[in-house]
């Protein structure tokens, strides 16, 4: 039995190839239908996000084989004729706890520390175990994964400050006002950036939402997304003054406030604090305005600057992040090394059980005239001696096989060949391993 891992990201395929394996829906339900009929797969889950693509499975058979099986299954998803092998990573055993353990962590995101890709993860096990795709052996490693993603954000700082410009803003507009809630956004054009931007201080609590435009429609338009109301383009001070938050992005070949404009703004709002952000380049709010007092101004290359050194902090965090999924790994490889010997452990107490059936029934057969209570007696007697004579054997099978893969193949072998078991579902062969120096044979 091995785990195997089929996949493709960001770093390795374009959005075009990306697009054309990704799973929703009825699609998903169907792809890990077709996945479960493939011949030597016995579990699945598929992870599909805007980034990435993966197929984890348990294969009954060679490694090799179970690979091939789910690099089938993708050619046979993809609605276009793609050279699969340029753009996809394949994974074995531990290489599949450890690369799931970093990608449920962010250390593998275009971003590093996000925090989507936990629930993204949680999803995927939802959804297998719903289809039923799923037992023991995926639902341990997903459930586990799940909780090395929790650990690494409540253990180090890999998910803290802000690592995109309208994140940063609203880290700016905290540490100006303490808490944003309630606050007044005003947006002057209605670009791209200045709408994610308020998007994302809507979603941290600002209370109510300005828009003016040259194009009243536009302005409109996007008030409404927002639940704000569209403001007079030509009377930028008034509205200023209604405004804590003022983020500028018009698209204007110069700029349109000028320092006069804010210095009125702030005399009708009695010197209260006034954080502005300039998204526009060129540039929409004299540089001047940054030496008013109360006003704090921010452009474009000032907020990306809080973006790199908030990224460089996360940076920071990788090396602990790695250490806690490295000991998680190894808990996980103790549990899949004794999980390896228990079809070796059933057929042993299979093998001294039915011993032990046969000759109750040759001793019950010469001794009619025993009463049932006197058989139940003999029956739990004896049903005793055979689980103590097994206990040590089994015990130490599982405690050769946490400490090593190799020993635990050894010693099942050893007993499968003195006790001539009849092993229903066997280990997986090493005939198709592959070697991973940190992990040995995997």
């Amino acid at each position: 039995m091995h785990l195997v891992g089929v996949g493709l990201n960001h770093k390795t395929a374009p959005v075009e190839i990306r697009e054309q394996l990704a799973f929703s829906g009825e699609k998903l339900h169907q792809g890990l239908k077709s996945l479960l009929a493939k011949e030597t797969l016995s579990e699945a889950v598929i992870l599909s996000t805007c980034n990435r693509t993966e197929v984890y499975a348990v294969c009954e058979s060679s490694a090799v084989r179970g690979l091939s099986e789910i690099k089938e299954f993708l050619a046979e998803t993809s609605e276009a004729k793609v050279d699969l092998d340029r753009h996809i990573y394949n994974l074995v055993d531990l290489e599949v706890v450890q690369h799931l353990f970093r990608v449920v962590s962010s250390l593998d995101s275009m971003i590093l520390g996000e925090a989507q890709i936990l629930g993204q993860v949680k999803n995927a096990l939802h959804q297998a175990l719903e289809y039923n795709s799923i037992s023991a052996h995926l639902a341990k490693l997903f459930r586990q994964a799940i909780e090395v993603g929790k650990r690494i954000r409540t253990e180090t700082e890999i998910g803290e400050s802000a690592v995109s410009i309208s994140y940063a803003a609203v880290e700016l507009a905290r540490k100006i006002f303490g808490e944003i809630k309630g606050r007044t956004v005003l947006v002057i054009g209605a670009g791209e950036m200045s709408e994610l931007t308020v998007k994302t201080l809507a979603a941290h609590g600002v209370d109510s939402v300005l828009v003016a435009n040259r194009t009243r429609s536009r302005a409109e338009e996007l008030a409404k997304r927002f639940k704000g109301r569209a403001v007079d383009y030509d009377a930028l001070t008034e509205n200023m003054a209604k405004a804590d938050i003022i983020i500028s992005s018009t698209g204007a070949p110069h700029t349109v406030i000028k320092r006069d404009m804010v210095k009125q703004a702030m005399r009708l709002r009695r010197n209260r604090p006034l954080f502005m952000i300039d998204i526009a380049v060129p540039r929409d709010i004299e540089e001047s305005i940054h030496n008013l007092s109360n006003v704090y101004l921010y452009n474009i290359d000032d907020l990306e600057n809080v973006v790199e050194a908030n990224l460089a902090k996360r940076e920071q965090q990788v090396e602990k992040a790695e250490a806690i999924i490295n000991e998680e790994i190894e808990k996980f490889s103790k549990w899949w090394s004794s999980r390896q010997v228990v079809p070796v452990i059933k057929a042993l107490r299979s093998y001294g059980h039915s011993i032990r059936i046969q000759e109750l029934e040759r001793l019950f057969n010469r001794l009619p005239e025993l009463s049932e209570k006197e058989k139940e007696c003999i029956t739990s007697a004896t049903n005793l001696i055979v689980n103590k004579i097994l206990h040590q054997p089994v015990v130490s099978l599982k405690e050769e096989a946490s400490r090593s893969r190799e020993k635990g193949i050894l010693y099942t072998a050893l007993l499968e060949r003195l006790f001539n078991l009849e092993i229903e579902d066997k280990p997986g062969d090493t005939s198709s391993s592959t070697q991973d120096p940190r992990l040995g044979e995997v």
